[in-house]
């Protein structure tokens, strides 16, 4: 591959080298260094990164196609990375959030992209943060990750996002559950989703009652949202703003993209290290190794 070409057409927002880099960086192609040195080299506006998640059937991928409507009927140039899980049997992935995204296919100015988990914990692939970097090259100016969807330790998004969406929906869970640590911590905004159904309200108090007892100086808002039909989303457009003007003005913003900074470097030192030490599988100074615990 032409690296300086790819990256010149992928600055041009052509989605045929947008997605032949993103297809590189996952990966892990030898050409990566030079990716992430083009790119940076000129560096991009930074765009507004939004990740979405929750228990599965909560409807992120509607919600995602939902914020995707909002946000195009503003004009701003929209990103979408929706991470699926992969099989621990196969290692292969369905790759279907973007079936619920059909409506926005033919958008010049809007580019969804799925990505396998490839056995990587927290909802997120490990090749999210690199993704990000071409999109915003690209010059996406809203970034949504949906995450995986695997549950209350799903908070690796939290690390990746400006303004992490916690979507809940009614049935799901009882005021316990609210309560517990993990996914529901990391919520910039709440969104309790098909708010038609029963026991919508029920959900609303019993978040908050959790946010009741938040010390932070955000309290996340409760935005309640019927996806599949767009209601809410005006309202939820509101709340994201709303929490975007926060960070600036008091300053999280740069503290949060210095840490991401700061977690992504620590990352690629690991996986480097990583791949070091598969190299030494099989090896037969394991196996001497292994008799030697055994023996004592």
């Amino acid at each position: 591959a032409d690296v300086s070409d790819l990256v010149a057409r992928a600055r041009a927002g052509q989605p045929r080298a947008v997605a032949r880099l993103i297809s590189l960086v996952e990966n892990g192609s030898p050409l990566l260094r030079e990716i992430m040195a083009r790119l940076c080299a000129e560096r991009p506006a930074k765009a507004r990164i939004i990740g979405l998640t929750g228990s599965p059937g909560v409807g992120k991928s509607t919600s995602t196609g939902m914020l995707v409507r909002a946000f195009r009927e503003q004009g701003s140039r929209v990103g979408v990375l929706a991470v699926d899980p992969s099989s621990p049997f196969t290692g292969g992935a369905l790759l279907g959030d973007r079936v619920r995204m059909q409506d926005h296919a033919t958008d010049p100015e809007l580019f969804i992209r799925s990505m396998a988990s490839r056995g990587h914990l927290g909802g997120l692939s490990w090749a999210t943060p690199q993704a990000l970097r071409v999109l915003e090259a690209a010059g996406c100016e809203v970034i949504l990750v949906e995450t995986v969807g695997v549950g209350q330790a799903e908070v690796d998004i939290a690390s990746l996002a400006d303004t992490t969406i916690v979507l809940l929906a009614p049935g799901m869970g009882d005021g316990v559950q609210a309560a517990k640590a993990g996914i529901l911590e990391i919520a910039d905004v709440f969104v309790v989703n098909k708010a038609d159904r029963d026991g919508a309200q029920a959900a609303i108090r019993e978040l908050r009652n959790m946010i009741a007892l938040v010390t932070r100086d955000w309290k996340p808002p409760i935005v309640p949202t019927v996806a599949y039909r767009g209601e809410g989303a005006q309202d939820l457009v509101k709340a994201l703003d709303a929490h975007w003007t926060h960070l600036e003005e008091s300053g999280e913003l740069g503290r949060r993209r210095q840490a991401r900074a700061r977690d992504e470097i620590e990352a690629i030192a690991l996986a480097t290290l990583r791949s070091r030490f598969a190299h030494l599988h099989g090896d037969r100074r394991l196996d001497a190794l292994a008799r030697r615990v055994l023996d004592e």
